[in-house]
């Protein structure tokens, strides 16, 4: 009950406990990357993002913040009540362009436009990036152990589709086997075992914590309107159709009115809610989700050309550009900020076309 909540616990950097091994991490990672970068933009003549490289669909709509919020939720960008436009990217997580008969996470990255305020270090324009993924927790814990399960895709990029597939197959399988008994496995999802399901339907979480102004607080979007929810665990054939996510996703967009809520997870217990633990879920019992925006999108195209060469080939997106007062918190998003850096100066050069934030 709601009544029985403990306060939400006012950001503070001592929250954050910095290992100095990072740096280490990062140059592992920067390796990584590169290894993705460097064989992909050899394959497709081109080079696209080191991870979440496939996209499902673009979506474009608009962000309404609601107004009387408590003054604890009411807090950096959702401050202020008003209307904003947005720009949503559907994904899977690999970065090499695979066959989508690959059970792999979902990913969607949003970016609010016309958003003013002091803004993070090195981020550029008036944008607010959310960077999400369809499960509550990232699938690292920390910076090394993400480094390691960068190294892993490194070395499976651009190899055997084949046999990827059939592994796909066996580990989807397991993935059953486990939920029929009420676990599930971060691991098995991420190498293939996750289900094909339709990206319109699913719940998409932040994962990562966030300063939530002069709180903490982790971020989570949910389909609410009828033509959503109707998608909800909706796994999509993808027998023979190397792109059936991104057909099936263009079909539907061009019937469905989409409306999300966007809800914040507060902070109120730093024992049941690591900020340095990524892999661990903040338990909803302590802390609820509570609803601050939403999100509306009316019938488009959801991979026309033009929006395909605005959005899927010129801009970035990163949980480091945004405002101050949205700042990532946590080792795995302390080491977010050079990886991802690092992924888009090589598209800049390997292009020749810079990356710039929308005006």
């Amino acid at each position: 009950m709601t009544a029985l909540l403990k306060p939400p616990i006012r950001y503070s950097a001592s929250l954050e406990q910095p290992q100095p091994d990072e740096a280490e991490a990062v140059a592992d990672m920067e390796r990584s990357f590169d290894t993705i970068l460097e064989t992909t933009s050899k394959d497709y003549g081109k080079a696209v993002r080191a991870v979440h490289a496939k996209g499902h669909g673009i979506l474009k709509g608009e962000l309404t913040i609601h107004d009387d919020l408590p003054p604890e939720l009411a807090q950096g960008l959702f401050a202020t009540p008003g209307v904003h436009p947005v720009i949503l990217r559907f994904s899977t997580n690999p970065g090499d362009i695979i066959d989508d008969a690959i059970g792999l996470p979902r990913g969607l990255a949003w970016k609010v436009l016309e958003v003013d305020g002091e803004r993070l270090s090195g981020a550029e324009g008036r944008t607010q990036d959310f960077v999400m993924v369809n499960a509550p927790a990232f699938a690292a814990p920390t910076p090394q152990k993400f480094a390691g399960n960068l190294k892993l895709l490194a070395k499976t990029t651009d190899k055997a589709e084949w046999a990827k597939k059939a592994l796909s197959y066996v580990l989807r399988g397991a993935e059953a086997a486990l939920e029929a008994v009420g676990t599930e496995s971060t691991l098995l999802k991420t190498m293939g075992g996750s289900k094909n399901v339709h990206p319109l339907g699913e719940t998409y979480f932040s994962a990562t914590p966030f300063r939530h102004g002069a709180f903490v607080a982790k971020y989570q979007l949910v389909p609410v309107s009828p033509d959503l929810v109707a998608l909800t665990d909706r796994v999509i054939d993808t027998s023979d159709r190397p792109n059936a996510i991104r057909e099936d996703m263009q079909a539907d967009a061009r019937r469905v009115r989409g409306e999300w809520e966007v809800r914040v997870q507060l902070l109120r217990d730093t024992d049941a809610q690591p900020i340095e633990d990524a892999a661990t879920p903040w338990p909803e019992d302590v802390s609820p989700f509570i609803t601050v925006a939403t999100i509306r999108t009316e019938p488009q195209d959801s991979w026309s050309a033009d929006q395909v060469a605005e959005v899927d080939d010129n801009l970035r997106f990163s949980v480091w550009t945004g405002l101050a007062a949205h700042q990532p918190l946590g080792g795995v998003n302390r080491v977010r900020k050079p990886i991802y850096d690092h992924s888009v100066q090589y598209r800049r050069r390997f292009n020749g076309c810079p990356l710039h934030e929308p005006g």
